[in-house]
This record gives C-alpha cells, sequence and structure tokens, in this order.
C-alpha cells in the first residue's frame, strides 16, 4: 500500500501510546481517522479533542459509516493486544480490509525516508525522544514516532518538514524487522518477552536481524557489552564513543562526551542514573553523524526536559519527594532505583510496584524480588494482566513471599492513596507499566500538602 493513496485509516486498539502516534501523523496529513479502544484515557481524550473519532464499544454497529465497506484506499491498523475475537477486528477481517500492524506501518511510512530507528527492551524510549529532540532544538529537524509523550512537545509524535523520521523500533512479536534504517541503535538486550520468543537466544537471534537490515553505508550504535558488531558506546574508558567524568551538579547528571576526535565538556542532563548519561551518549553519537555542531548539541540537551512518566519528578518539598516511573523489567528498576539513591542516598526509600504481565512476574520473578529488596519499604500492587489470562500460582503474593525486607505489604490499586496518606513516605517511587499512573495524581496532592 503506497502511503500517497490512503484516505482514510481506522485504528482497532487506538489508545496505545504507537498507535496514538500514528493516528496523530495520519490525522496532520489530512486522512479520516477513527478508531477504537476499550478504555477511555487521557490519552484517548486528547485525540478526541484532536478531531479523531474514537468508539469504546466493540461492536459493528459502532463503526463509522465511511469504514463500513471495503475501498482501495482504506488501511486498517491494529494492535496485537487486541483480542482475536474482537467484534470490530472480525469485521474488517469479514470485509476484506487491508490490515496491517502497527510496524508495518511504520515501515511504510519510513521507507524512502532517512531512517533512524532506537532498539532496545529498555532505555529506546528516552533514547529516541534524546534523538528526536536534538535534532529538532537544533533546528536540523524530524519526524518521529515516540512511545512516550515528550515533555518539551507534549506528544508522542513529531512532524519535521525534511526526509528524515525517528522512530522506536519495537521487538515484542519482532515488530521492528519491518524497518530498513539508515542508523539505529540498540540500548539493551536483556531477556523479555518470553511468552513470544521462548528464551534468550531466540530474542538475540531478532536483534541480529534487525542489526542486519541496517541500510548499506548505515551505521550502528550499540551498547557496550551486547554480541551486535557496531559502533560501542557507553560510561566505560574502553567504549568507542562514551561519557567520562560524570558527576550530580544541582541535582542534574553533568558529563564529559569523547568519541577519540570529538571532546564536548560539560554536558548538563536533567533526567538522573548512569543509564540516562549513556542514553545520551547514543542520542550525541547520533547527531554528530549527521553533521551536527558540537555547541548546538549541548545547548539542545540542556533543554531536554525527558519523557512523561521516565523518572518523573512529581513532588519535591523539603519534606517530601515524589518520583513516578515506568519501569517493569527488573533491569529497570534496577537502574532506577540507583538513580534515586544517587540523588537522595539519605532517604527511606518506599517503593509502589505494579507488576505487568503473569508471564513476566513468573519468568523474573527471582530477578524481581532481588530489587525490590533494596528498597526500604515495598507497596505491592496486583498484577496488570494486560493482554493476558492469570497463570495459576502466579500472583502478587507470591512475588510478595520471595521479598527478603521485612517492611513489605501487599495492596489494591484503590487502597493505595490511603496508605500514602496514613504514612507520608519522605521518598516515594511508584514504578510499573499498567494503570498505576491513575494514581500519580491522587498521590501527587496528598504528598504536596503533607
Amino acid at each position: 500500500m503506497e502511503l500517497s493513496k490512503i484516505n482514510r485509516v481506522y485504528f482497532v486498539g487506538i489508545g496505545g501510546i504507537g498507535m496514538s502516534a500514528l493516528a496523530r501523523y495520519f490525522a496532520k496529513r489530512g486522512v479520516v481517522v477513527c478508531g477504537y479502544d476499550k478504555t477511555r484515557t487521557n490519552l484517548t481524550i486528547a485525540l478526541e479533542r484532536e478531531g479523531i473519532l474514537i468508539t469504546y464499544l466493540d461492536e459493528e454497529s459502532a463503526i463509522s459509516v465511511c469504514f463500513h465497506e471495503n475501498h482501495d484506499d482504506t488501511l486498517v491498523v491494529y494492535t496485537p493486544a487486541i483480542p482475536k475475537d474482537s467484534k470490530i477486528l472480525q469485521h474488517f477481517k469479514n470485509k476484506g480490509f487491508s490490515l496491517k500492524k502497527r510496524s508495518e506501518v511504520l515501515g511504510i511510512i519510513s521507507e524512502g525516508m532517512y531512517c533512524i530507528a532506537v532498539a532496545g527492551t529498555h532505555g529506546k524510549t528516552t533514547t529516541s525522544s534524546m534523538i528526536a529532540h536534538l535534532l529538532t532544538d537544533t533546528g536540523f529537524g524530524c519526524t518521529a514516532f515516540l512511545g512516550g509523550i515528550t515533555t518539551n512537545y507534549d506528544s508522542n509524535v513529531l512532524f519535521g518538514k525534511n526526509n528524515v523520521v525517528v522512530v522506536e523500533a519495537d521487538e515484542y512479536d519482532r515488530s521492528f524487522l519491518t524497518l530498513h534504517p539508515d542508523v539505529a541503535v540498540i540500548t539493551a538486550m536483556d531477556a523479555d518477552h518470553l511468552d513470544i520468543y521462548g528464551d534468550e537466544s531466540q530474542l538475540h537471534e531478532s536483534f541480529q536481524l534487525f542489526a542486519e537490515q541496517l541500510k548499506t553505508e548505515g551505521k550502528i550504535f550499540v551498547k557496550d557489552g551486547l554480541p551486535i558488531h557496531g559502533i560501542s558506546y557507553s560510561a566505560n574508558a574502553g567504549s568507542a564513543i562514551r561519557a567520562t567524568a560524570i558527576r550530580v551538579e544541582n541535582g542534574n547528571f553533568v558529563f564529559d562526551f569523547e568519541d577519540g576526535r570529538n571532546v564536548i565538556k560539560g554536558l548538563c542532563l536533567c533526567m538522573p542514573g548512569r543509564h540516562n548519561v549513556e542514553n545520551a551518549v547514543a542520542a550525541i553519537g547520533v547527531a554528530l553523524s549527521l553533521g551536527i555542531h558540537q555547541k548546538s548539541i549541548k545547548a539542545a540537551l540542556a533543554t531536554f526536559k525527558g519523557v512523561k512518566r521516565r523518572f518523573e519528578t512529581q513532588v519535591k518539598t523539603p519534606s517530601h519527594i515524589y518520583i513516578d516511573d515506568y519501569a517493569h523489567h527488573p533491569e529497570e528498576l534496577r537502574a532506577c532505583f540507583d538513580a534515586v539513591r544517587q540523588l537522595y542516598p539519605e532517604r527511606k526509600l518506599t517503593v509502589a510496584f505494579q507488576p505487568h504481565l503473569f508471564t513476566r512476574t513468573r519468568d523474573f520473578a527471582k530477578e524481581f524480588a532481588a530489587v525490590l529488596s533494596t528498597a526500604d519499604e515495598v507497596l505491592l500492587l496486583d498484577i496488570y494482566p494486560a493482554r493476558e489470562l492469570p497463570i495459576e500460582g502466579v500472583d502478587s503474593q507470591m512475588l510478595l513471599d520471595l521479598i527478603s525486607i521485612k517492611e513489605k505489604k501487599r495492596c489494591r490499586l484503590d487502597t493505595l492513596a490511603d496508605l500514602i496518606k496514613q504514612n507520608k513516605p519522605e521518598l516515594l517511587l511508584t514504578v510499573g507499566a499498567g494503570d498505576i499512573d491513575t494514581m500519580v495524581e491522587p498521590l501527587k496532592n496528598i504528598l504536596a500538602h503533607a
């Protein structure tokens, strides 16, 4: 399907962060855009305000009239998270519509463009957002499809006037294999999505295939230590491009950048943590490869405000600190905890964690427990199922029993605010990829006025 011939697009699962970015892109092109999602959220409300018609009823009768019959200029985009027996999805299948996954549509859009693709089991949203900001703020420009809402632009999609596109390349369901990048970044390859891959070796094989799809004369930046050949980056002295002299100044992380030819001193990053410094190193490497000047890169990085739900400080008073983060994998939790400890080493750390997926909780129970045991207090919520059905014997109690610290408690989402109001923790961290984000505003209001 040619991009120029698409006049109508229907999104089945429009409320997803990646799907909504595509919906906004097509709406900006003047295409008729409609969609369905199970739940009305702040994101779908924002899409409705932008003129996109959304239904929350999974019935054929709820589909907009212009999508009742198939036409050559019509595209239907769906997410694998939608149940196969969805009545709306079945309507489009039965009528013979052209159905594409989000990743396939990204492949169509990026075809013929200069594509910068960021992949990794974690770190890809922050890194791709950093790259998009460096290119935009310096005046170089780009179109970008991101897996989070960037604070600078309050959006998950950016619109550029040039032929450059930045995309977040998702490894789930091998989706990133639809892309053929000119520049690629691989941030991490920790075992994840084992319900799809089976084991870590299959995951690694998929990343290798992604790397092999790099265009001729293309460049690939790879986090140091990963089993992929490319330009290595990290905060380690032996990497091809690296951060040095990392320090904390006035609550920000400051570092120098070196790549053997360029040295950029005194770079300032508002996002804390060594892992975010390394994400910035990759972003700087990409920007330099495009010919952007060092001074412009340094100025742009200092203005990067981060991504919503990526180590986002909600409350900062003399009595209380509250940070919210999207971390849902043991290694992400570890990096998040380390960043908190570096900033606030003397404060008691209370963590409210919502596990995401029964399979992930089962596969990494020991790893989750080990990381959570490094907190001072844990409030463990029920597992957020997302696309999964329950698994016998896999629940939050199973995970709680493995956590070694004494101050631990299982609680429901609807009782979390009462616990926080009662205990008023001095340093609170909420983490998870489910609906724990619905508690951010209530908890923020409690601690801001405590």
